[in-house]
């Protein structure tokens, strides 16, 4: 996909504005709530710092790349599973960190989790549901490997 953007264009101005991919939100702007996190070639950054361009000849993945109404990514199944989810207004930034942090590890420890979603807050879940969720997706992952 191609768009023209002026070059001071946030990431998270053209997803949500110009291609409607709402799912990634904007909290403090400033880069220290994670609400606006997506994944640029697979690695979480915070889209309200990061200029559009800065995005050419990338893979940008927001949360309604994870997966569908229909068919679920592991990890939204286990965040519904752990009541993980209230307001939900921080859990698409949530769910990217956690899935670059199991795509780079996928078997963290619960300290790993708990750094590796540090940059995004929750102020209704608290980190214990997330951090239960993103263990269980871990442990599936380690099963279906060792079966592999």
């Amino acid at each position: 996909m191609s768009l023209e953007v002026k070059p001071t264009t946030r990431l998270i101005d053209v997803l949500r504005d110009d291609l409607g991919l709402t799912g990634t939100k904007e909290g403090c702007g400033k880069g220290d709530c994670g609400a606006c996190t997506v994944l640029l070639d697979g690695i979480a950054v915070n889209s309200c710092l990061v200029l559009a361009v800065q995005a050419d000849k990338k893979e940008v993945t927001t949360v309604e790349g994870l997966g569908s109404p229909d068919e679920l990514h592991p990890l939204q199944e286990a965040f519904l599973r752990n009541g993980a989810v209230q307001c939900g207004y921080c859990t698409p930034g949530v769910l990217l960190s956690a899935k670059t942090l199991l795509d780079r590890n996928p078997k963290p420890t619960r300290e790993q989790i708990a750094v590796a979603i540090s940059g995004n807050l929750c102020r209704c879940t608290g980190y214990k549901q997330i951090i239960d969720a993103v263990a269980d997706v871990a442990q599936v992952i380690g099963a279906e490997r060792a079966a592999n």
